[in-house]
C-alpha cells in the first residue's frame, strides 16, 4: 500500500525527469512553390489594374492630393503662411550666394529654389523639410561645371580661350550648332545635364524599390562628410571674399591648391572687396548668433541676410564700387523665366559618375532630415516616394537651366520653428520667390559677390561647430568618431566625392573589424536561475563540474572563423591541435630512441637513464578536466561554409582527446546552414544519434552531456 508522502515523491520525481529531458521542437517545413505559379501571383499583383489600385498609386505619388482635402485651414494656415513667407525671405539672398557655388548666375538660384518647393509640396511625404539649395551639392556641381569649362577651353571667368579647339557650340537644345555658346552658356548647359542625369538616377532607385541604400549612409559619415565639405566650400570663399580672380583648382588636393593660389596672388586682393566682407562678416556674425540664442523668445528669426543685401546693393549702386574699384558684381539678373531647353546629351558620358554621387548625396541627405523630423512629429516617410520627390525636383527644374537640390538643415530648422504645419508652406515660399523672379530681382545688379561669399561662409557655422563635439564624439563612440574624422578629412583634403566612398569603405570595414574583434567568453549561471552571463560580467555565477558553457557573439564566416577557433582554445586552455603535434612529435623522438638505443644482451642490464626515457608517457587530458564543452549560439547571426567546417573541425579535434562539443540555442538560419554543411548527419564518427542532438536551451545541453558520465541508475542531483 503506497504512503500520501511516496505518492508525492514518485510524483516530484516525476516533474524533475521531465525538467531535465531537453525541450523537443518539431521544423516547420514550408512546401517549396513551383516557380510558375510565383511568377503568375506576381504578375497579378503588379500588373492587374483596377479602380481601387489606380487610386491608391495615384495618391501614393502625389501625396498632396490624399492630405489636402482634410486640410485644417483655421488651425494650420497662419503657421503655414508665416513659416512660408519667413524660409521665402531667407531664400532670396541664399539662392543668390550659393549661385556662387554652383558656378551659375544669380538668377538660376533663384529658379531652382522656386521650382524645388513647388515640385517637393506635390511629391514629398515630409511636412516640414524644406527642399532647395544644399551648400554641398552646389559645390559638387560647381567641381564638375568648373571640369568641363577648363575642357571646353574656358580658362577664366573673364576670358575665353579664343584659339582653344575644343571649344564647344551649343544651341538652345544642347545640339552642335553654329552659333557661339559663351562662358555662362556652357556653364548652364553642363549645371543642367548634371543635373537631369542625377535625378534620372533618383527616380531609377524608387523604381527599383532601393531607399534601403540610405541605411548604409550613417549619421557619422553623412555628418563627417558635410564638416569635410563646409571646410572646401569656406576655401573657395576666400577668392570672392578677397577680391581675387584666380580659377578654381580642379582633381584631388583643391583645398591645398586652392590657398596656394591665394597666398600667390595675395598682393591682388580688391581693397573694396576686403572692406565690404570685413564690414560684412562684422554685422552678420552677431547678429546670428543673437538670433539663436533668442530664437526661443522670438517667434520667427530676424532676416538680417536680406537687410545686409539690401544695404549693400545700395551702397555698391551709389558708390559706384564696380566701376570705380573693380569690385565684381552679380550683374544682369532678368526678370521672368527662360523657355525650357533640352539637356546636352553629348555631355551625358562625361558627368554621369559625377552625377551618380550628386544623387546618393541628395537623397540621403534628404531621406535622413524628413525621418528625423517625422519622427519628432510623430508621422512617417516613404523612402521610395522621397526618392521621386528629389529626383522630380532634378529633373523637371533641369529643362529651365536650374542645378540639383535636396533639404537643407538650417532653412527646415527655420520653417519648424515659425510653425510650420504642411507643405503648404513651400507653396508660400515660392510666391515669395516668384515676386522676386518677377519684380524685384533686377534690382540686385549691383550687389558685390563678395557680400554673397560673405552669406555662404556664416551658414557655415553649424557645419564647423561640429570639430568642437569631436571630444565628446570619441568618449560616446570611438568608431564612430573615427568614421567622421575620416571621411572629414578625405573630403577636404583630398577629394569631395570620394569622401562619401571613403566612408562607407571605413564603415564597412569597422562592421567587420567588429566581427574579427570578438571574442568567445565563458558563461556561469547562478544558483536561483538558469540563466548565463560571462563570468566576468557578473559576480556570483557558477560553473558545471567538467562541463564548461562557452559564447561566442558574432557570425562564425570565412573572415573571421579561425581567431574564433583560436580565441576558443585559448579560453578553454587547451589547444587539441597543438597537443596532437607535440603528441605526434613526441611519439617520433620515442620511437627514434627505441631504434638508436643499443640491443641489451642476454644476462645484461639496461642503463637507467634509458628506463627513463622508456617509461615516459603522454598525458592526453585536457589541464582543467574537462568532459564537455556547449557552445551558445544565441549571438551567432549565421554561418557560411568556413564556418560551419570550423565548427565540424573543432568537434573532431576535441573528440579526439574525449571532449565532446555539443552546440545549444541556435537559431533556424544557423540549424540550416549547420545541416546543409553535414554537420547533424555526418557519420564519420559513428554516433549519428549524438551528432543529431539539437538543443534549444544552454541548460538542457549541460544535463545531456553530464548524462553521458553518469552510471546506469545514479542520478546527478548537483546538475
Amino acid at each position: 500500500m503506497l504512503h500520501r508522502s511516496d505518492f508525492c515523491m514518485s510524483e516530484q520525481d516525476e516533474s524533475e525527469s521531465d525538467l531535465q529531458r531537453p525541450l523537443i521542437l518539431e521544423r516547420a517545413k514550408e512546401e517549396p512553390k513551383k516557380w510558375q505559379t510565383v511568377v503568375s501571383n506576381r504578375l497579378k499583383k503588379h500588373c492587374s489594374c483596377t479602380s481601387k489600385k489606380v487610386k491608391s498609386k495615384l495618391l501614393g505619388f502625389v501625396p498632396i492630393l490624399k492630405w489636402l482635402p482634410h486640410y485644417k485651414l483655421r488651425d494650420w494656415i497662419l503657421g503655414d503662411a508665416m513659416s512660408g513667407l519667413i524660409v521665402g525671405i531667407l531664400l532670396v539672398p541664399q539662392s543668390i550666394a550659393y549661385s556662387l557655388l554652383a558656378s551659375q548666375d544669380p538668377i538660376y538660384g533663384l529658379y531652382t529654389s522656386f521650382f524645388a518647393s513647388i515640385i517637393y509640396a506635390l511629391l514629398g511625404t515630409s511636412k516640414h523639410i524644406s527642399v532647395g539649395i544644399f551648400g554641398v551639392l552646389c559645390l559638387l556641381v560647381g567641381q564638375v561645371v568648373d571640369r568641363e569649362l577648363a575642357l571646353a577651353g574656358y580658362l577664366s571667368e573673364s576670358s575665353i580661350d579664343s584659339n582653344s579647339s575644343v571649344l564647344l557650340l551649343l544651341d538652345g537644345q544642347g545640339n552642335s550648332s553654329s552659333g557661339g555658346c559663351d562662358r555662362s552658356c556652357y556653364a548652364i548647359s553642363v549645371g543642367a545635364t548634371v543635373t537631369f542625369v542625377a535625378g534620372v538616377y533618383q527616380v531609377l532607385m524608387g523604381l527599383f524599390q532601393v531607399g534601403f541604400v540610405s541605411i548604409y549612409l550613417s549619421d557619422s559619415l553623412l555628418s563627417g562628410f558635410a564638416t569635410g565639405a563646409s571646410l572646401t566650400i569656406l576655401t573657395s570663399q576666400f577668392k570672392y571674399l578677397l577680391g581675387l580672380k584666380i580659377p578654381r583648382p580642379q582633381g584631388w588636393f583643391t583645398l591645398f591648391k586652392t590657398w596656394y593660389s591665394l597666398l600667390t596672388n595675395l598682393g591682388d586682393t580688391n581693397i573694396c572687396d576686403l572692406i565690404t566682407s570685413f564690414v560684412c562678416l562684422v554685422v552678420l556674425i552677431p547678429a546670428k548668433e543673437l538670433n539663436d540664442r533668442f530664437k526661443a523668445k522670438l517667434k520667427a528669426p530676424i532676416p538680417f541676410e536680406l537687410f545686409v543685401v539690401i544695404i549693400a546693393t545700395l551702397a555698391s549702386h551709389f558708390g559706384h564700387f564696380n566701376s570705380e574699384y573693380g569690385s565684381g558684381v552679380a550683374g544682369s539678373i532678368p526678370t521672368g523665366f527662360l523657355p525650357p531647353q533640352l539637356p546636352s546629351w553629348i555631355l551625358i558620358p562625361n558627368v554621369a559618375v559625377d552625377a551618380f554621387s550628386i544623387a546618393i548625396v541628395g537623397f540621403a541627405i534628404t531621406v535622413s532630415l524628413s525621418e528625423m523630423f517625422a519622427k519628432k512629429h510623430g508621422y512617417t516617410v516613404d523612402a521610395n516616394q522621397e526618392m521621386y520627390a528629389i529626383g522630380f525636383c532634378n529633373i523637371l527644374p533641369s529643362f529651365f537651366c536650374c542645378f540639383s537640390t535636396s533639404a537643407a538643415l538650417t532653412k527646415t530648422l527655420v520653417k519648424e520653428s515659425t510653425g510650420c504645419q504642411t507643405q503648404i508652406s513651400g507653396l508660400v515660399s515660392a510666391l515669395v520667390l516668384l515676386l522676386v523672379l518677377l519684380v524685384i530681382a533686377p534690382l540686385f545688379y549691383s550687389l558685390q559677390k563678395c557680400v554673397l561669399a560673405v552669406i555662404i561662409v556664416v551658414n557655415l557655422r553649424g557645419a564647423l561647430r561640429k570639430f568642437m563635439d569631436v571630444p565628446r564624439m570619441w568618449r560616446s563612440n570611438q568608431i564612430d568618431a573615427s568614421i567622421w574624422l575620416v571621411t572629414m578629412a578625405t573630403s577636404a583634403l583630398v577629394n569631395t566625392e570620394l569622401g562619401i566612398v571613403v566612408g562607407v569603405i571605413v564603415s564597412a570595414f569597422c562592421v567587420v573589424g567588429r566581427t574579427q574583434k570578438a571574442q568567445v567568453l565563458e558563461l556561469g549561471r547562478p544558483q536561483v536561475r538558469d540563466h548565463y552571463e560571462h563570468l566576468l560580467s557578473y559576480r556570483g555565477l557558477q560553473t558545471h563540474p567538467g562541463v564548461a558553457v562557452f559564447r561566442y557573439e558574432a557570425p562564425i564566416y570565412y573572415a573571421n572563423q579561425s581567431l574564433f577557433k583560436k580565441s576558443l582554445y585559448k579560453s578553454v586552455g587547451f589547444n587539441p591541435v597543438r597537443e596532437k603535434i607535440q603528441h605526434l612529435k613526441f611519439k617520433k623522438s620515442k620511437q627514434q630512441e627505441i631504434q638508436d638505443t643499443p640491443k641489451v644482451k642476454s644476462g645484461e642490464k639496461p642503463h637507467k637513464e634509458n628506463d627513463a626515457a622508456v617509461t615516459l608517457t603522454f598525458d592526453e587530458k585536457p589541464s582543467r578536466n574537462l568532459r564537455s564543452l556547449v557552445i551558445d549560439c544565441s549571438a551567432v547571426l549565421f554561418l557560411d561554409t568556413a564556418g560551419v567546417n570550423a565548427l565540424k573541425e573543432i568537434r573532431k579535434d576535441y573528440k579526439e582527446f574525449e571532449v565532446e562539443i555539443v552546440l545549444a540555442q541556435c537559431n533556424t538560419s544557423v540549424l540550416d546552414s549547420l545541416e546543409r554543411g553535414g554537420y547533424y548527419n555526418s557519420k564519420k564518427d559513428g554516433e549519428v544519434g549524438k551528432n543529431n542532438m539539437i538543443f534549444f536551451t544552454i541548460l538542457d545541453a549541460v544535463h545531456w552531456v553530464q548524462s553521458l558520465y553518469v552510471p546506469n541508475g545514479v542520478c546527478d542531483a548537483k546538475s
